[in-house]
């Protein structure tokens, strides 16, 4: 299996929004109010993505992870954004999301986003890198650690579904 990993298109949207929908689904299974995720649509999650783009293209930073013609995964990243808590640094990074297929989960198109996801971070400069993952999510934080994430000791809520959550952020290297 070769995994491509590539700057996502507008084309890319349906397959985004599939892999998006389904990984939270599957992977926060558990963590977030099942009513909530069972609610969540792919189509719903596509005209999100149509009305918030509105004729513009997608920001640099998305991209998506194909297989045999097929998305299979999506990160998005750029500067850090969360202006409530501090960066460690005027430079830092966020990977602010990345999701793989759950049928795909374990073939390594994880690390592959991930490895694409640090160089384009490095390419604009931005460390170090920071992201957020809810404290329960156990599979994901185990993910992040072998790619050599840590956490950092910075918590704060994140609501979401009715849910209020801790999440808790790491730091890479």
């Amino acid at each position: 299996m070769t995994v491509t990993c590539r700057q996502a298109r507008v084309e890319d949207i349906e397959g985004i929004s599939a892999v998006r929908i389904r990984s939270w689904q599957e992977g926060y299974r558990g963590i977030l109010p099942g009513d909530y995720l069972a609610a969540l649509s792919v189509r719903a999650e596509v005209e999100r993505w149509r009305s918030a783009l509105a004729g513009r293209g997608l920001r640099p930073g998305h991209s998506v992870a194909v297989v045999d013609g097929e998305i299979v995964g999506w990160s998005s990243v750029g500067p850090y954004r969360d202006e409530d808590v501090p960066p460690p640094g005027p430079d830092a990074g966020e990977i602010n999301a990345i999701y793989v297929l759950p049928e795909r989960w374990g073939a390594g198109i994880g690390r592959a986003l991930m490895a694409h996801a640090l160089q384009e971070l490095a390419a604009g400069g931005l460390s170090p890198v920071l992201l957020w993952v809810l404290r329960d999510n156990t599979r994901a934080r185990r993910f992040y650690q072998r790619a050599g994430f840590h956490p950092d000791g910075v918590t704060q809520p994140y609501e979401v579904g009715g849910a209020v959550l801790p999440e808790l952020r790491y730091r890479y290297g």
